[in-house]
């Protein structure tokens, strides 16, 4: 007669450690802690999302020296957290970058100007103080002053609040140094009759209008005790390289507000800014009406950025 099969050996089914036994038809129960868990993360998740929602995003827009970065500054002085000694150094370092940029364009402009005879009638000392700031800033014919040297300068130096600071960028230190040096001659210069009259042409230079307060108050910026205000942190112009963010609470609602550089190498860099922006504020300079840009000198730069809101 023929024989049964033999049965298959009895093999044990892992158990899941609750009690019961997995098969390969029904998942393993989940834990009540892993439940519990995972219902944690979701409710996280959950509120993280309802919280980026509910953040208003602004934008910084605009053309290389419109004034983004003096909004962005205004709103953290609204706002946001008060600034270091840190900030407040750097910013030392750039008001007196600041300055002998000023005073660099303008002297070279009263050289095309070809104004430098109306200093000979000018009072004792000015024709000298624009021959050293030509030879030390302009032409570059003379690196070093003896004044530099003088002890006197160098223990006022090592007094100074403001001093160097990295974050300014090597440039603007180098301005600073310049600017300590060379002070007494901007402030002569500076109140002469002839810069009057190269002031008024002052937008073939480009110059920012509100630098004219750092070259009335030479002598508070050149002192061991300057410390800048909070004007003279508004007006201050450091070139934008990056995107730069500063979070705000305003009325209960979250605002994050960028700025970014608006000279044309930059603004390629735009896009990877309007991920879920809310709004765009994009800033033009009306004074800019007589001005050329730096990267383009028969480019117009009002028309420049009304070519650019176009295009954002």
């Amino acid at each position: 007669p023929p024989t049964s099969p033999t049965p298959p050996p009895h093999r044990d089914r892992p158990s899941n450690g609750s009690g019961t036994t997995a098969t390969p038809d029904r998942p393993p129960p989940i834990k009540p802690a892993s439940r519990q868990q995972s219902s944690g993360v979701d409710a996280q998740l959950h509120r993280s999302k309802r919280q980026e929602d509910s953040k208003i995003k602004m934008l910084l827009l605009g053309a290389g020296e419109s004034g983004k970065s003096t909004v962005f500054k205004q709103m953290r002085l609204l706002y946001g957290a008060e600034r270091t000694d840190e900030d407040l150094r750097m910013y030392g370092v750039v008001v007196r970058s600041n300055t002998i940029v000023a005073i660099r364009k303008l002297c070279s402009l009263l050289r095309n100007l070809e104004l430098e005879e109306e200093l000979e009638r000018e009072e004792e000392g000015v024709k000298e103080a624009y021959d050293d700031l030509m030879a030390y800033l302009v032409d570059k014919t003379a690196f070093r002053t003896a004044a530099q040297d003088d002890p006197a300068v160098v223990a006022r130096r090592k007094k100074d609040w403001v001093g160097q600071s990295p974050r300014a960028g090597l440039a603007a230190n180098n301005d600073a140094k310049q600017f300590l040096a060379h002070h007494e001659s901007i402030r002569i210069l500076w109140q002469s009759n002839t810069m009057k009259q190269v002031w008024a042409k002052r937008s073939a230079v480009n110059i920012i209008d509100s630098h004219k307060e750092y070259l009335n108050d030479i002598p508070r910026i050149s002192s061991p005790e300057f410390k800048p205000t909070t004007q003279d942190v508004l007006i201050a112009r450091s070139r934008t390289t990056q995107v730069v963010m500063e979070k705000y609470r305003i009325d209960g609602i979250d605002f994050e507000m960028y700025d970014v550089g608006g000279q044309r190498s930059e603004r390629r860099k735009w896009i990877d800014c309007f991920d879920g922006v809310t709004a765009v504020i994009f800033v033009a300079a009306i004074s800019e009406y007589d001005q050329k840009m730096a990267e383009a000198k028969r480019t117009n730069r009002l028309v420049d950025a009304l070519e650019l809101f176009r295009s954002v």
